[in-house]
């Protein structure tokens, strides 16, 4: 056995250490999708943050840098403002709707207020996940299968089918309380190698003075942030978009929930200041790396593949085996919520709540482990014929989801005179403006990001709708 594959196998027997920890909890539902609601703060912030940054992290955006340079630092600057804002305006409030409503999933927050007696609601719900978890759950197991072709030179297809069974199983065994401690584990990870690796990468360019040399000699424009400005509109447009890609960060239901999970609203308070401070460290790091790593290995044909070349390139074997850990770390903490998500929006939301099911809480949980097989099943068919670009197809799940579900959060708690018919209008209009405008619109637009329109048609259809349909209650 190699020494990457003794580090693995060594990783791998903490996560089965922690899915059997966590058994107990997965006998109710709310046990198996939200942990009982009795996190801790710590918990909280590193499930948020590996949740939300995923392989997209470690492969896409160090990619992205490679290509890019500077100018991917606008990234940075807008997942920072939508973590700000994410755990600013929705966290306290949401958790405290949640406990309120005694809601398990992000449908059933979005449910409670109204007499949504025909479940419109809830379906629309559970059709826009169903989809974009798909698509999104697809990209992970790609990166998983170019982590461990890079890494250890296994069969691309073979990576992704042995990717996919570890997550699936932590994830069947231990349910949600498994998904948030193994989290924190891939998160302290995370941090650790877009600490190390950038570090690693600079050093061997001779200093930051070396990495400015060489990128100056390949492309001056590699260094200056707003050099695609010189193009016009078209820049300005390309920067707005990198900004936006914060903006789901307001919406992701994976993330949503990781609100309502924690122990009380003192905890939530103590969570957002950590989440905000390693999102610094995460993001502004994975950028760090690629730019660093052109430096370094210019011409790459892949530049996906950066993170892995600097860590086989760079560190001996048992190092490179830890940072391959890391990478797997980053996908799966993002595979595993998505299962999970998927997995509660057809047994909690479909078989409990739209079908009246009047199934035992464990009988659910046991249907709801059977869902998240089938799930990670459809998206190791969907990942066998290899997608080029992990950072492009995760941006346009993300960006459906936040766009969906973003906006009605907002006026669900922030705007009295919210209605059903204002929710659905938002949900509805939020999703497929995103998803039409990448069919349709993009090319003809700069590439603008999906998420902006996205976004602002679904707070104006949640507004607007809702101003229209409200009634003023009458009194007895």
């Amino acid at each position: 056995m190699s020494v990457e594959a003794a580090v693995l196998v060594a990783y791998l027997l903490i996560l089965v250490v922690l899915a059997v920890w966590s058994r107990a909890e997965t006998h109710t539902l709310s046990g198996y999708f939200l942990a009982g609601k009795k996190l801790p703060f710590w918990v909280v912030a590193f499930s948020a943050n590996a949740t939300g940054e995923s392989g997209w992290l470690l492969l896409g955006l160090t990619g992205m840098g490679y290509a890019v340079g500077a100018q991917a630092y606008w990234v940075v600057v807008g997942e920072i403002i939508g973590v700000l804002a994410s755990w600013g305006l929705i966290s306290r409030r949401l958790k405290k709707l949640g406990d309120e409503t005694d809601s398990i999933t992000l449908p059933d927050v979005l449910a409670a207020k109204f007499d949504d007696r025909y479940h419109a609601i809830r379906g629309i719900a559970v059709a826009i996940i169903l989809v974009m978890v798909t698509t999104y759950v697809t990209a992970q197991l790609v990166a998983s299968g170019k982590a461990l072709s890079g890494f250890m030179g296994m069969d691309y297809r073979t990576g992704v089918i042995v990717g996919a069974i570890i997550i699936i199983g932590y994830t069947f065994i231990g349910g949600y309380k498994a998904v948030a401690y193994t989290d924190v584990v891939q998160g302290v990870l995370m941090l650790l190698g877009l600490i190390l690796v950038p570090a690693a990468a600079i050093y061997a360019s001779d200093g930051w003075s070396g990495v400015t040399a060489s990128l100056n000699a390949q492309d001056p424009t590699l260094l200056d942030m707003f050099a695609v400005t010189s193009t016009g509109i078209a820049g300005w447009v390309l920067i707005a978009s990198f900004v936006g890609i914060g903006l789901p960060f307001m919406g992701v239901p994976q993330l949503l929930i990781r609100y309502m999970s924690a122990r009380d609203d003192g905890e939530v308070v103590k969570a957002r200041i950590m989440a905000v401070i390693v999102m610094i460290f995460f993001t502004g790091g994975a950028v760090t790396a690629g730019i660093a790593g052109r430096a370094l290995f210019p011409g790459l044909e892949d530049s996906e593949t950066i993170f892995p070349v600097i860590s086989s390139n760079l560190f001996p074997a048992i190092i490179s085996g830890l940072l391959l850990v890391v990478v797997l770390a980053a996908i799966m903490s993002t595979v595993d919520s998505l299962l999970l998500l998927a997995s509660s929006a057809i047994v909690r939301d479909t078989m409990q709540k739209i079908l009246g099911s009047t199934k035992s809480e464990r009988e659910l949980s046991g249907y709801g482990k059977l869902v998240t097989i089938a799930i990670g099943i459809i998206g190791i068919a969907f990942a066998i014929p290899q997608a080029q670009f992990i950072f492009w197809f995760v941006l346009f799940a993300w960006s459906g989801l936040g766009a969906a579900f973003g906006p009605v959060t907002l006026g669900l708690l922030f705007y009295r005179k919210i209605t059903r018919a204002g929710v659905i209008a938002g949900m509805l209009g939020g999703f497929l403006t995103s998803v039409i405008w990448v069919l349709v619109f993009k090319a003809q637009t700069w590439d603008l990001y999906e998420a902006i329109p996205g976004f602002a048609v679904g707070l104006l259809l949640t507004w607007g709708v809702s101003f229209l349909t409200w009634e003023e209650p009458t009194g007895d």
